[in-house]
Formats: C-alpha cells, structure tokens, sequence
C-alpha cells in the first residue's frame, strides 16, 4: 500500500516517527516528507540538538528515518518543495495521506485551499480524489479558529484525529500512548498493526 506520510512543525514529531515505523513494518511503501519547520522540531524533540538544526536538512531528515524506518517496508524520502512528486497527482492512486503531527498552521493551509508545499498539495489531492487524509493535530487549547477549521477539513472528507491518547489501555509509558494515537490513524487508513490493545482484549493490570 502506498501512504504519503507528513511531518509538519508541531510539538510532536514522535507520532510522525511512531507512524513512519508502523507503516514500513506493515510493509508500506511510504513517501515521506518533512517539512522546514517539521525538521526543527525534529532535531529538537527526536535527535536532541535543539530547535535551530546546526546539520543540514537532508542530514536531520536521514537521522529520522534511520530510527524509525523498519526495512520490511520501502521509502521514499521528499522535499517539500518537490510539487513534481507524484504524491502531487491524483493519477498517482495514492490511496491514503496521513499528517502526524499536523500544525495549526498546515491545518489552516488545508482548509483554505492556500498549499505552498508538497504536503499541503498532497493533502489536497487526497480531498479532491475522495481518498483518505488523517490529520494528527498537536495543539491546546484550541481558538474558534482552530475548531472551524477542523470542522472545514472534516466535511470536506478528512479525519481529524487529535493527539488524544485513551488511559482504558493503562499505558505503561509514554510510547505507549504515542502507539495509541498512531494505531487509531493507521486503523482510519486501513493499514493493520499491533500498536493498542482493543477494548474486551486482555489488559494489563497497572503496578
């Protein structure tokens, strides 16, 4: 299955790592793309080396993947400004686009129709093919602004699908209840993994 995966630049880059991981170990082929400001909070929350990278893009970017892409699946790695991609064309097929994390700012672009980038175009193509699109976003609290435009992304055929992870699980730490988030956008995609536990399935009891 092909899946156009986005990182954009909110706090949360581990969904977009979590999610890279899962869809490549479900043997995926996944066209990856990172964003200018997605790297930043890449090199910050995932590598450790603050929010102003002193390594190059594509250096961050390689760093990412090697953590977290699993080899049983393939990738393709993506500039942003690579609108010739064909994650850029409906006649691609892609049949789902999953944004983890989604910025405010990448929602409001989505909503609005304003892309300037490949995964805003991508997005858009999802929503114009009546494909997939499950957007992560990581904000709070949220404006009027924010709620509308996840109401505009939403009826035009998006999953929205806030970075709220369920406790019923009894998570035990706090990759746990990234997985959470990430299983439930990858159930949206139809993509099958072991990340969560189903409700009426064996949990474990908390120490």
């Amino acid at each position: 299955m092909r899946v156009f995966l986005g990182v954009s630049g909110a706090s949360g880059a581990a969904y977009g790592g979590h999610a890279l991981r899962a869809l490549t170990r479900a043997g995926c082929h996944v066209g990856l793309c990172v964003s200018g400001a997605g790297c930043q909070v890449v090199s910050h929350e995932i590598l450790g080396e603050g929010a102003r990278p002193v390594a190059p893009r594509d250096v961050v970017v390689q760093r990412f993947v090697d953590r977290f892409a699993d080899p049983a699946g393939t990738l393709e790695v993506l500039d942003p400004r690579d609108i010739a991609a064909s994650f850029a064309s409906g006649s691609s097929l892609t049949p789902a686009a999953l944004i983890a994390p989604c910025s405010t700012s990448t929602l409001a672009k989505i909503a609005h129709g304003t892309g300037e980038n490949l995964i805003h175009r991508a997005a858009e193509v999802m929503l114009k093919e009546r494909r997939r699109l499950v957007l992560i976003p990581r904000e709070t609290p949220l404006s009027a602004i924010h709620l509308e435009n996840m109401l505009t992304v939403t009826r035009a055929g998006a999953v929205v699908l806030p970075a709220m992870p369920g406790l019923y699980m009894l998570p035990q730490r706090v990759e746990d209840m990234i997985d959470f988030v990430v299983g439930k956008a990858l159930d949206q995609i139809g993509v099958p993994h072991d990340l969560l536990k189903r409700w009426g399935e064996p949990q474990a009891v908390a120490t």
